[in-house]
């Protein structure tokens, strides 16, 4: 990796953990930031105000990327770079950091809590490696560890750790390195995403991509939970009992750490099949379900020059700028 602090700097500049992280790696924000995902790429160039200048997306060919934390991503790289290079020919990037947002099975994430917890980095690397060498597929001298500290309820600390293959990220530094970009940035879209989730009270994210679901509570700034999971069935296959086996554990996990109840739901990549959805999560959990874009619209988060990223249903480059904010 080139640039081997990026997805480090990745999680610190989350606007989620604003109020609760002490920031080690201040650093500025690339004006362009660009999502891959399993069918398509977006990029996006932001002025210095914050606003859209420039805003595509270009269609990936099946087979092309194929999302895994341990296994080869990029299956088709020519394809792959053509595609990357259309991107940033339309958003005028070249020869500059970027943000890249990467598929969320790439990236495993996990909040656990410490009764105590090293305050260097260099005492802190290793126990993470030590305690994580049992929940990801593949050795400890090959991770990439990101993490942060944040407020919690009880003595001690909760620890957001952010783990990837060194190999598998690499992959995705020499993509852009092949058009003449820098990672300057890396993360997935749903760490990305989870700044639409604002307020005191704990919302619960449901960001459906493909055969991968990832879970995210989000209580007053805090990442209270978060999981990534493969589901059984995709599309119009896909049923509210499905999603809710999958959304269940999550909740009940908080609501037992936390002694308190998700009190709104929001989901993403379910687009025109939401409706079906809504009645069966309500019923289990008892709050609002709604879209993750129309509610952080609705709220206020989302300004109008935003419309074209909310018409494609770009929820992490939405979320990744409101850092602009």
């Amino acid at each position: 990796m080139s640039n081997p602090s990026a997805i480090r700097r990745g999680i610190y500049k989350s606007r989620l953990v604003r109020r609760a992280v002490r920031w080690m790696d201040a650093m500025a924000h690339p004006p362009v930031a660009i999502e891959i995902t399993l069918d398509r790429m977006a990029g996006v160039r932001w002025n210095g105000q914050g606003r859209i200048e420039e805003f595509v997306v270009e269609p990936l060919s099946p087979g092309a990327l194929v999302p895994s934390a341990i296994e080869t991503n990029i299956a088709d790289p020519e394809v792959v770079r053509k595609v990357l290079a259309k991107v940033c020919s339309a958003v005028h990037a070249t020869d500059e950091d970027v943000t890249l947002l990467l598929p969320d099975p790439v990236i495993r994430v996990f909040v656990q809590h410490f009764d105590e917890f090293p305050r260097s980095r260099q005492d802190a690397l290793p126990m993470l490696r030590w305690k994580f060498k049992k929940s990801v597929p593949f050795g400890a001298d090959e991770m990439l560890i990101s993490y942060m500290r944040q407020h919690t309820r009880e003595s001690g600390v909760d620890i957001v750790t952010a783990l990837a293959r060194q190999r598998i990220v690499r992959e995705y530094d020499a993509l852009a390195e092949s058009v003449k970009l820098r990672a300057g940035v890396v993360l997935t879209s749903s760490l990305a995403a989870v700044a639409l989730l604002q307020g005191e009270k704990p919302a619960l994210m449901a960001r459906v991509a493909d055969t991968s679901l990832t879970i995210a509570v989000v209580r007053d700034g805090v990442l209270c939970g978060y999981r990534c999971t493969e589901l059984p069935a995709r599309g119009e296959n896909l049923t509210p009992a499905m999603l809710l086996d999958e959304i269940y554990p999550v909740a009940a996990y908080y609501q037992d750490m936390w002694h308190e109840a998700v009190q709104s739901v929001h989901i993403a990549g379910l687009e025109h099949r939401l409706k079906d959805f809504v009645a069966p999560l309500e019923a289990e959990f008892h709050c609002q379900v709604q879209s993750l874009l129309l509610s952080a619209r609705s709220a206020g988060l989302i300004p109008d020059f935003a419309q074209p990223l909310v018409d494609n249903n770009l929820d992490g480059l939405v979320g990744w700028m409101l850092h602009h904010e």
